[in-house]
């Protein structure tokens, strides 16, 4: 059975997950339940250098440069406390993707489009991250403001599990979980674990299983044949 050739961005992170990604994230749980036995009050700091080294081994010296310097910008535009300015500091970011001399010059640090899709991909899901600290960091109260530190917000940014494509967690869940102090239990971390694995291979054969029989992509990506189907097929 063929599969649908147009669906790039699943094809994409199979790719990287398969080279890279999936093996740096089974580093991550290593870190994580080691620093959580040995180290637990260092645990964030642990996972933060260890996203920092996840980024640079993956984006390089420079990409890694550039996430850095959204957060500090975002950080310092976050101390005027202003919802509005937080906004625009985001979009202004968001918008420098966009800067074709900004996009030629960063295409330059790598040797393949892949690698600078996986940049731009990340710098944007950052820059929710970095937004949501920064918004949260303006509408608490003075005496609340000592957890939202620069380094928190640099544990938050760089927190592995999240760091290409989301899903989004804000702040304040993120603290939460990261200070909250449990008796390790070899049984239950290892029951998630399980159940953790057996949701991924069920939702990865659904998505294959949806690329091998409906050809979405390729459907609405030629438009002769949507233009000769009923509105009721559309539909």
């Amino acid at each position: 059975m063929l599969q649908d050739p147009m669906d790039f961005e699943w094809s994409y992170w199979i790719e990287w997950g398969r080279e890279r990604i999936l093996w740096l994230l089974a580093g991550h749980l290593l870190v994580s339940q080691v620093s959580r036995l040995l180290v637990e009050k260092y645990k964030p700091w642990c996972l933060m250098v260890y996203g920092m080294a996840a980024c640079w081994l993956l984006l390089g010296i420079k990409g890694f440069a550039v996430i850095l310097l959204h957060a500090a910008v975002s950080f310092a535009v976050a101390q005027f406390q202003l919802s509005l300015l937080t906004w625009l500091c985001s979009l202004i970011l968001l918008s420098t993707l966009r800067i074709p001399a900004v996009e030629e010059t960063k295409r330059k640090w790598y040797d393949t489009e892949n690698e600078y899709y996986l940049l731009l991909f990340t710098v944007s899901v950052r820059c929710l991250f970095c937004t949501s600290f920064s918004l949260e960091y303006c509408w608490h109260a003075p005496t609340q403001k000592s957890s939202h530190s620069f380094p928190w917000m640099l544990a938050y940014v760089f927190y592995y599990p999240t760091f290409h494509n989301g899903p989004l967690v804000n702040f304040d869940e993120f603290s939460k979980q990261m200070r909250r102090q449990e008796a390790f239990s070899v049984k239950t971390n290892l029951s998630i674990l399980i159940v953790g694995i057996i949701r991924i291979f069920f939702w990865w054969c659904l998505a294959e299983l949806m690329i091998h029989l409906m050809y979405i992509h390729a459907l609405y990506s030629s438009a002769l044949p949507l233009e000769s189907a009923s509105y009721w097929a559309l539909g």
